[in-house]
């Protein structure tokens, strides 16, 4: 054992002696990877350090909410100010009106929103919301797209558009899956169908209009209209899950840039977590105003949560929001990124290695394939083993990006031109090992 991982794997050994896994989070555990996780001790800016000191560049970003970067003072200020107030009351606060203020004004879908503690809850809720605004049981989701760990979300594919899902993980009884059909993303004719097999029958559809948990595959647009289309002619609603892209890839969301492309494009419910809460456990979902009236205590949609709209979550949401709402911020922060993945597609050129990257605002992906791929058998064609070289290099080089070939990766407004090409150069090296 050598001393760069002793205290990792120290902790390691003691957190899986009492956690699953060790982990509290499965990602975490290097399973996809392979080796010893590393344990963070503190973060500042783009940096992160590991439990023997060592730093990283932070390409994870707490998986997207620290869009300003650690520790930014603005919003530490907010936080420190908050905790001494208190930290939660199970009452309303004045910052709980501020926080769904700010987003309504941003988000013009959202006319009522409803904060919560976890994009899982707050997807969860959502399709309750639907299917209790329909009075409908049936829902479509599509392959490779996840919205949290709710029973009937962790489902894959049936036989055929005429059967529904089966359960992914234990636990879940059939029952619970049985109203739920899987398709691929980005496969029209294959939504066309489904719905002509199933459109009286289903409440909603629930999708990413950029999937990060396939790495990164946006949505077409033909697509996307499509499944517009479908829910306003057969009476389904559209669920934009935003956790991860909403204010991290556009100041509105990845809906906003649907919009410029899709005249009078708006989902009719979208979920928020991650940036607005700025690294805090804050979510929420919203949309039309006679949706969101369905929900207790105006109708008969139950939802509920001790610490939703926590007031020190809030805080910290509120401060996050007013800095990246400030002029030109989104445009560095692409500008920032897009010098990252031109770099690294550069290097992986003179490589001579399949490589292909996307991007939006501060959300990148890369994939060792030649051509960006549209869903998930085809991000299923990476050579595995490959990534994990190409990982375990950028980290014994202190650059820390997701450990898992299926996880986007995220850049912040801390990370400077510096930052970039220090990346760009580490990755120069590993990746020209990748051709022997």
């Amino acid at each position: 054992m050598t001393h760069s991982t002793d205290r990792n794997q120290a902790l390691f050994e003691r957190a899986k002696a009492l956690i699953p896994g060790g982990v509290n989070s499965p990602v975490r555990a290097f399973r996809a990877v392979g080796g010893t996780p590393r344990f963070i001790t503190r973060a500042q800016g783009a940096y992160i350090w590991d439990a023997n000191g060592k730093r990283y560049t932070d390409y994870i970003g707490s998986w997207g909410p620290m869009i300003l970067g650690h520790g930014h003072p603005a919003v530490l200020e907010a936080v420190q100010k908050a905790a001494v107030d208190g930290f939660s009351f199970g009452a309303p606060t004045e910052r709980e009106v501020e926080l769904a203020e700010a987003i309504v004004r941003l988000v013009p879908s959202i006319e009522m929103i409803r904060l919560v503690s976890s994009g899982t809850e707050a997807g969860m809720s959502a399709i309750r919301l639907a299917r209790g605004a329909t009075g409908r049981s049936k829902i479509i989701k599509f392959n490779g797209c996840y919205h949290g760990h709710a029973d009937s979300l962790l489902v894959k594919a049936g036989s055929g558009l005429a059967t529904f899902g089966h359960a992914t993980s234990a636990g879940v009884p059939p029952e619970v899956v049985q109203h739920t059909l899987v398709l691929e993303y980005n496969d029209v004719a294959q939504l066309e169908e489904a719905f002509a097999l199933h459109g009286k029958e289903v409440a909603c559809v629930i999708m990413e209009p950029i999937a990060g948990n396939m790495n990164f595959v946006r949505a077409s647009t033909p697509f996307m209209r499509r499944a517009r289309e479908l829910c306003t002619q057969h009476g389904a609603l559209l669920v934009i899950d935003e956790v991860m892209t909403g204010f991290r890839v556009a100041l509105g969301g990845a809906q906003s840039i649907y919009a410029q492309q899709i005249p009078g494009f708006k989902p009719d419910l979208t979920v928020l977590g991650k940036v607005i809460g700025g690294g805090m456990p804050l979510a929420a979902f919203g949309g039309r105003r006679d949706l969101m009236e369905q929900l207790a205590p105006l109708g008969p949609v139950y939802q509920a949560g001790t610490l939703s709209g926590n007031p020190v979550a809030t805080a910290c949401g509120l401060a996050t929001l007013a800095e990246i709402s400030k002029p030109g911020f989104y445009d560095q922060l692409a500008t920032r990124t897009r010098q990252l993945t031109s770099g690294l597609t550069a290097a992986a050129r003179a490589a001579g290695v399949d490589f292909c990257t996307d991007s939006e605002g501060g959300m990148f992906g890369f994939f060792l394939l030649p051509a960006l791929p549209q869903n998930y058998p085809t991000v299923l064609g990476t050579d595995g083993a490959r990534f994990n070289r190409l990982f375990h290099g950028l980290l014994d080089a202190g650059v820390y990006t997701a450990p898992a070939l299926y996880e986007a990766c995220f850049v912040s407004a801390a990370h400077t031109e510096e930052d970039v090409a220090a990346t760009v150069a580490a990755a120069e090296q590993v990746l020209q090992t990748l051709t022997k």
